[in-house]
């Protein structure tokens, strides 16, 4: 993978206020209907459900997108479908911060019916955004393909109380927890693993959860 991309193809008003926004940084990158919890965290499956599990993850992440591309659709079919497992997913930022910040903001920006589709279209184009640098047209195609125009899509990359918002939630999950790297998951409340998990891996901790 080559460098970052050209950061000068996203709006320069967005990356102002992300630079004047305190922005977390994360040591290491190690239709679907979705609902938003009490702290604005975003969700799939079952509340219900008997086992419980939390992934850590940015936008900017290769080994996230990984776990996103090769391994969350197998995982997602068994056990959240299922009502197993009831899935959160936390944002956090890697490098490039302005990356995973404006693709969590359009994600947000489309709305809770969107979210988890918008997050897997940037997740499959994060290569093509790292090799050609043309982050903003990247994600604008996404934005487009969410059903928000290049109006929309400006505004809300350059909404600043979202990315405050944004940065809350990140902050607070640095308060709270012990996380340095993405992709972390955690079942049941307990980090079981640093890095992107196989689906074997999965499987374990699922049956360990609900034992």
């Amino acid at each position: 993978m080559k460098g970052p991309p050209d950061m000068s193809n996203l709006s320069r008003r967005f990356l102002m206020a992300a630079a004047a926004a305190t922005v977390v940084l994360v040591s290491a990158c190690s239709g679907e209907t979705a609902s938003g919890g009490a702290d604005g965290e975003m969700t799939l499956g079952d509340p219900n459900a008997p086992v419980k599990m939390t992934e850590y993850a940015s936008l900017s992440c290769s080994h996230c997108a990984d776990f996103n591309n090769e391994v969350f659709p197998e995982f997602k079919a068994k056990y959240i479908d299922t009502g197993k497992v009831h899935y959160t997913f936390k944002e956090f930022l890697t490098p490039p911060n302005e990356v995973a910040a404006a693709g969590f903001l359009l994600a947000r920006c489309a709305g809770e019916d969107k979210y988890f589709n918008v997050v897997d279209a940037i997740f499959h184009a994060q290569r093509e955004m790292f090799t050609t640098g043309d982050v903003r047209g990247v994600l604008l195609r996404v934005a487009r393909s969410a059903g928000l125009s290049e109006e929309q899509f400006n505004a809300c990359i350059q909404d600043e109380e979202a990315i405050k918002a944004l940065n809350a939630r990140i902050d607070k999950t640095m308060r709270e927890t012990s996380i340095s790297a993405t992709p972390t998951f955690a079942v049941n409340g307990k980090v079981v693993k640093e890095g992107a998990m196989t689906m074997q891996e999965l499987d374990a901790a699922v049956a360990a959860a609900m034992k």
